[in-house]
């Protein structure tokens, strides 16, 4: 299946809405698409920062579907406990199976912790985020978006991404930057030890790099995408 963009990269997504206050843009291939991708970006960030990858999703074959974060963008109220059910709504929406969650730093994290409620096949988390990160951040006023500090707090101390990573079965794949000034890499290191029950488990080390390098590298989106294809079954024993 190719991954390379067959499409202009100015081309808009095939829907921009919104859904119960969250403002989301979707992505479909002309044809059937070969799985779907809901797409989650990290802490402050918005949906239109995440819109190459999703076009190379839909070059793919992939249906994307990515969408700004309560306290987020263009969508509605703060950042709280309701995350993991906004999430099953935007899976809902896009209603495509096989599924998979890919997110970067507070997004990896959502990945994470989400994968069960979403019934997700795969999981791509970029530089993740831990509970503890996201805790400090938040206690310390250093996230960029709008939150309710009582039940987001609630809500990172009850969900520990190491241990959704011990109980994800999907295939994972984990990228990390060793640059990273903001998640140490031995973050994922950690993760990818307790992944053993994942049917398949890996950690692509990038040298240097930053905390933003990994997402927005077209060769890593390829690698990412081929990666969700074999664990879609779309292309067995590609390497």
């Amino acid at each position: 299946m190719p991954v390379a963009a067959s499409r202009p990269s100015h081309e808009p997504p095939t829907a921009m809405d919104a859904h119960d206050g969250l403002s989301y843009s979707l992505w479909r291939p002309d044809d059937e698409p070969v799985g779907g991708v809901l797409i989650l970006p990290g802490a402050g960030s918005v949906k239109e920062s995440h819109h190459d990858f999703a076009r190379a999703c839909r070059a793919a074959g992939f249906a994307a579907l990515v969408f700004d974060q309560r306290g987020h963008g263009e969508s509605d109220g703060e950042l709280g406990a309701s995350v993991l059910n906004d999430m099953a709504a935007m899976a809902e929406l896009l209603d495509v199976r096989p599924l998979a969650l890919r997110g970067s730093s507070m997004g990896g994290y959502f990945a994470l912790v989400g994968a069960e409620i979403v019934r997700a096949d795969a999981v791509v988390a970029i530089c993740p985020a831990g509970a503890e990160h996201l805790l400090r951040g938040l206690r310390e006023d250093e996230l960029n978006f709008r939150a309710d500090h009582f039940e987001l707090e609630r809500f990172l101390s009850t969900h520990d991404a190491g241990e959704a990573v011990e109980n994800l079965r999907a295939p994972l794949l984990l990228l990390h930057a060793d640059g990273d000034e903001s998640i140490p890499i031995e973050h994922s290191r950690k993760l990818r030890e307790r992944a053993t029950h994942s049917a398949r488990a890996k950690l692509v080390e990038l040298p240097g790099g930053h905390h933003r390098s990994v997402q927005h590298d077209p060769e890593l989106q390829g690698y990412s995408l081929r990666f969700l294809a074999r664990a879609f079954r779309a292309k067995p024993g590609e390497d």
